[in-house]
């Protein structure tokens, strides 16, 4: 029976640094504020650890800058290391120029600490939408093999429902790799992780990837911060749906995290999903949205262990 190796990775930002808190702790006052990034770090690590998973870590520039021994430690451990912008930007409000200021100051950054190239990329808030459509050749011109930033679901800031569900090629050989999504009844249910995870029932996440994994034959990618397993973070003045959406569930999130871990086979992106989807490419069985045919589906891979 073929069991499937979903994917599993961390946006590492600190608690100062999310779209949440961005009216009350701008970039400018990002000095200011008391890192909680590693503590914050070694409680995944030591629970990783536990559970003998190699995760994804995309890492802000800015963090790699300031934490470089952070990174390679990450690395040393047997986790995969991925950039998620240097100032956590949306894409959306950059200019392409700004863009490709913004990463290849991040890659360079995180490459320097680690002395390896990276590969895998990941914007804040899932910030590459339609309005964006440079983004994916400044990705592809830097160097990376994949993009995880698509998360296809109905959202205040990055809607993107319309989005694809299924991984894609995106450039010649660059390759989507969206955050999943449970389609039930016509629409795109957020089970892929993060504040979903922290709010919502377990249940629904655990059923959601099992549907994935069973009926689209293909695996999950999910995704999680440093901060939502640190319910003593301070606790910012924003407001009250800001701090709705970054405090509630924090003190249940660890161990949702647990049952995650127990409960499914999980790696890294670069594992789990890019490695066979790369080495489907090139026999030629991914193919770019804009030349499939109407009501095609572009196959994903399978991975078994």
């Amino acid at each position: 029976m073929m069991k499937f190796v979903n994917a599993i990775s961390v946006d590492v930002e600190d608690y100062f640094q999310t779209e949440a808190m961005a009216a009350v702790a701008p970039r400018s006052r990002w000095e200011s504020f008391p890192s909680h990034i590693t503590a914050n770090m070694e409680t995944l690590f030591e629970l990783f650890s536990r559970h003998d998973v190699r995760a994804t870590f995309f890492y802000l520039g800015w963090i790699a800058e300031r934490f470089p021994q952070l990174v390679r430690k990450t690395l040393k451990l047997g986790h995969e290391v991925g950039c998620h912008s240097d100032w956590h930007h949306p894409v959306f409000r950059l200019s392409e120029q700004e863009f490709r200021q913004d990463t290849y100051r991040a890659k360079s950054s995180i490459e320097d600490a680690i002395g390896a190239p990276v590969v895998g990329y990941r914007a804040p808030n899932f910030s590459i939408v339609q309005s964006v459509p440079w983004a994916y050749p400044v990705l592809e011109g830097l160097g990376f093999g994949y993009d995880s930033s698509v998360y296809p679901v109905r959202h205040d800031l990055y809607s993107n429902h319309r989005g694809q569900r299924h991984p894609s090629l995106v450039g010649k050989s660059l390759i989507e790799l969206p955050i999943a999504t449970w389609r039930v009844f016509g629409q795109n249910l957020p089970i892929g992780g993060g504040a979903y995870l922290r709010i919502l029932p377990y249940a629904l996440m655990k059923n959601g990837i099992r549907s994935i994994n069973k009926r689209e034959h293909m695996p999950a990618i999910l995704y999680l911060h440093p901060w939502e397993v640190d319910p003593s973070q301070p606790r910012l003045g924003a407001s009250w749906k800001s701090r709705m959406r970054q405090y509630t569930g924090l003190a249940g999130m660890k161990s949702k995290l647990e049952r995650l871990l127990r409960d499914f086979a999980l790696g890294s992106i670069y594992d789990a999903v890019y490695l066979p989807l790369r080495n489907r490419l090139a026999v030629g069985e991914l193919i770019a949205p804009h030349s499939r045919p109407s009501g095609a589906v572009c196959k994903t891979a399978t991975t078994s262990s």
